[in-house]
């Protein structure tokens, strides 16, 4: 832990310990402050699926000195393809490997989040305290402190607390008001396990879209695991609440509605109890006026979720965790200037890449109809037979976050 001279050392808490919340720790201790990990499961949560690092995520692990250990667990994913359902493509967009323009549906820095987690925490344990196992229950603050009530009955006392804690906060419940909905719903639900892999599973992921606003998605990350996604199109009380159930209900919803869909569907479901995790959400936003209340602070998806459909929300946990530490390290005896400096700063990469999920859009690549599907396939397979989505990646001029820079930290690497 290397403290900038003539700077005040701040004893920082942070609820939760994945991207966001390590990534933070990362830059405070560099700055020489004090921090706390808490995490409500028992060990590291290095699990979950597949992640993309864009544009200014990329250059934040840059920063970090870590480029290199994520370049050596990248996925090589090479492309999407959109399949029938006796597993043909029908089209297939490749990943941009120019060195130019814009990344396509598949990014030049995919990983999975469990190889992104480890990385984070190898780089982090040695100068944060990390402790599992424990979640923020509640808090209590004024001018000089902020208290915080864990789960196992224990309190702390520190300068500032982080929610780090995903986008369903309990942080971020207890510093806005009781009636405020942080969440723009997408009308959209996803459920996320693995496999085994087969023989047939390629690198190219395959996507097959199924009448009744369906969707399956097929990924595969290593010789021995696929990634297996189902995404509904559904506006319905039943789906969600579905992902507060216990697993086994949300397993026999999923299989539920998927139950006629063909194409490897009964492979698919079959593979759902032996699964090392299973993950069902919404797809929503997390949108709010402010990410600060005293000493208290959002970030990552706590504060601004933007979605799996942006592409970038691993990408702006690592942008905003560079941003609020820089301005506490700027302004340590001035945690409110702290603070409006981070939101102002973040805040108008955060409205593009929000901006850029558009839910019409997104209902149109979830058809209700199979006339809906055959078009939305004829159309992609037009589009790709005349190299468009190649040409307007390679032309284009931004990534999703815009022109937007990272701007220069004090403890850069």
């Amino acid at each position: 832990m290397a403290q900038t001279s003539g700077s005040r050392s701040l004893h920082v808490l942070v609820a939760g310990g994945g991207v966001a919340g390590q990534a933070l720790a990362f830059w405070l201790t560099r700055g020489g402050h004090r921090v706390t990990v808490v995490e409500r499961f028992p060990a590291l949560r290095a699990t979950g699926a597949q992640v993309d690092l864009r544009g200014q995520g990329i250059e934040a692990v840059r920063r970090m000195g870590l480029l290199d250990e994520v370049r050596g667990r990248l996925v090589d994913e090479k492309g999407v393809a959109f399949v029938d359902a006796r597993g043909r493509a029908r089209a297939t967009i490749m990943a941009n490997t120019s060195g130019q323009g814009r990344q396509t549906l598949t990014s030049e820095y995919e990983i999975m989040r469990g190889d992104l987690i480890r990385i984070l925490n190898d780089a982090t344990a040695h100068d944060a305290e990390y402790v599992f196992g424990r979640s923020v229950d509640g808090l209590d603050q004024d001018e000089h402190r902020v208290v915080a009530h864990f789960s196992d009955g224990s309190s702390g006392e520190f300068d500032l607390l982080v929610g780090a804690d995903g986008q369903g906060s309990r942080v971020r419940r207890a510093i806005l008001p009781q009636d405020s909905d942080p969440y723009r719903r997408l009308g959209i639900h996803t459920a996320y396990w693995f496999v085994p892999r087969v023989a047939s599973d390629t690198d190219v992921r395959d996507t097959y879209m199924v009448p009744g606003g369906r969707q399956i998605m097929r990924r595969s990350h290593n010789p021995t695991e696929t990634q297996v996604y189902f995404v509904l199109r559904e506006d319905s009380a039943e789906a969600s609440a579905i992902h507060r159930a216990p697993v086994d209900r949300q397993q026999a919803f999923w299989a539920s509605r998927f139950h006629d869909a063909g194409w490897q569907t009964r492979r698919f479901v079959d593979g759902m109890a032996a699964s090392p995790f299973f993950h069902s959400q919404e797809t929503v936003q997390v949108r709010t006026d402010t990410w600060s209340k005293g000493r208290v602070v959002l970030a990552g998806d706590a504060a601004h979720c933007a979605s799996p459909y942006s592409g970038m929300g691993t990408s702006a946990a690592l942008v905003g965790a560079h941003v609020l530490a820089d301005a506490i390290d700027r302004h340590p005896d001035d945690l409110p200037t702290a603070l409006a400096t981070y939101d102002a700063v973040l805040r108008p990469f955060v409205d593009r890449i929000q901006a850029e999920v558009n839910p019409r859009l997104l209902r149109l690549g979830l058809p209700r109809t199979r006339r809906g599907v055959e078009a939305f396939q004829a159309a992609t397979a037009l589009a790709c037979h005349l190299h468009i989505p190649d040409l307007l990646a390679r032309r284009s001029r931004t990534e999703r976050g815009g022109t937007w820079r990272l701007p220069r930290a004090r403890h850069d690497a």
